[in-house]
């Protein structure tokens, strides 16, 4: 077994003064803060990994998925569908054969060109990534074996408005078939995009990457400004395969509680304050504790920017239902990522891994441009109103009326851990 250097030498010309790791963390300035990197005990050669067999399914054995909504009469149905209250909590509730809501309702967006339906047939090993609203350009990966190459579909999701500042910045190949190359990354696009927010355009194919390629076994999601420096097969050995589990997760650098998250979501001004504290509100009354020592995992607040999946049926229900709370209530998915673990249990087997080596497994470049939307920045609930913020194809769960009465419900405390996560 080796143990896999944060910033690798293989080849050796990445540790010449001119290399191209080196120039890239210069480029970050002085005044930013190095990623805490430690060594990833990966195995010695790609070439002499084993791919096991495929994990059974015991607890749910069939899952399948709601794409047509006998209340919705809209002819542009909403792309998550219209889940009411009763039918959310019945989706927390594990049999053997399931149903459930999980984006793509019946002629709600997110079309990919057929050239694309045809080429991802074949993918049953996936590197996934993407870009929205022209946010960054594909960063090619490194230290990528022979065998890799062949095994895996490199695939990144883009939007019309991305494809287009892409063919404008950097070299887009086409092929035979007309299917459109950057470097080893096949570009998919989707059409119609189904939310106003780009950041909630982006967790389609970052957290249902198994209905966008369904015919994945195993899939690595990374946030499309970062550029993966180990071999994507020792990724799946290191996470999954060496330990038996079928989801692995970073633990976040800062937070334990999804508490804690979300105070510091408010400092930063990335979604509007009071809707954070309304999903907040209902997952502690809805018993979601803040997290503690005596809890079975080491965090309910994940690194969201990279995810390791085997496609069970039950890593495909967790990410359903994941996604399906960042469509009814606030975009920001590490705080729904510990609710959903809380809501299902000991029943996912998953891997949260330390969040040094988290940060070696890639180079972080700056987005092309920050992302805001006015709602990000507003206070109460009457300006979201009155300015016209409110999102029309997503979040609609925080506008629906609650079951329950949430006026009395106080959140507990939080213990700034950083300036501001």
């Amino acid at each position: 077994m080796t143990w896999y250097f944060p910033i690798p030498c293989i080849p050796a010309a990445l540790c010449r003064k001119d290399s191209k790791v080196l120039n890239v963390l210069d480029s970050m300035g002085p005044s930013s803060k190095p990623l805490h990197r430690c060594q990833i005990p990966v195995a010695d050669d790609p070439n002499a990994v084993v791919i096991p067999k495929r994990t059974p399914n015991t607890i749910v054995k069939k899952l399948s998925y709601i794409t047509v909504d006998k209340q919705d009469k809209d002819p542009s149905p909403l792309f998550g569908g219209r889940q009411s209250w009763k039918q959310r909590e019945k989706s927390f509730k594990l049999n053997s054969t399931m149903k459930v809501h999980c984006g793509f309702m019946k002629n709600s967006g997110a079309d990919m060109d057929s050239v694309d339906v045809k080429y991802i047939q074949k993918c049953k090993f996936v590197v996934a990534s993407g870009i929205f609203d022209g946010y960054d350009i594909p960063h090619q990966p490194s230290n990528i074996s022979h065998r890799s190459q062949k095994l895996f579909c490199f695939l990144m999701v883009v939007d019309e408005v991305s494809l287009d500042f892409i063919e404008k910045n950097t070299t887009v190949k086409i092929d035979n078939a007309g299917g459109k190359w950057v470097g080893i990354w096949r570009l998919i696009t989707v059409h119609r995009l189904p939310f106003d927010e780009p950041r909630r355009n982006g967790k389609i194919p970052k957290i249902l990457t198994q209905r966008l390629f369904p015919q994945a076994w195993y899939s690595i999601w990374i946030d499309g400004k970062m550029e993966l420096i180990v071999d994507p097969l020792l990724i799946l050995e290191r996470y999954l395969w060496r330990g038996k589990y079928t989801f692995a997760v970073a633990v976040h650098k800062h937070h334990r509680s999804i508490y804690e998250e979300g105070d510091a979501i408010k400092r930063r001004k990335r979604y509007a304050r009071p809707l954070v504290d309304l999903q907040m509100k209902m997952y502690y009354y809805e018993g979601m504790e803040p997290w503690s020592p005596k809890k079975k995992i080491p965090s309910d607040v994940p690194e969201g920017a990279v995810l390791i999946r085997e496609h069970t049926t039950m890593t495909d229900l967790f990410s359903c239902l994941w996604f399906n709370e960042v469509n009814l209530f606030t975009p920001r998915d590490q705080i729904s990522f510990g609710y959903v673990v809380h809501r299902l249990g000991d029943a996912l087997k998953f891997f949260m891994f330390a969040n040094c080596e988290y940060n070696s497994l890639f180079i972080l470049h700056k987005h092309t441009r920050e992302h805001s939307s006015k709602v990000e920045w507003a206070k109460t609930i009457d300006e979201i109103v009155k300015k016209g913020l409110k999102e029309s194809r997503g979040g609609l769960g925080l506008w629906t009326p609650y079951p329950a009465d949430l006026s009395s419900v106080e959140l507990p405390a939080v213990k700034r851990t950083s300036p501001a996560g």
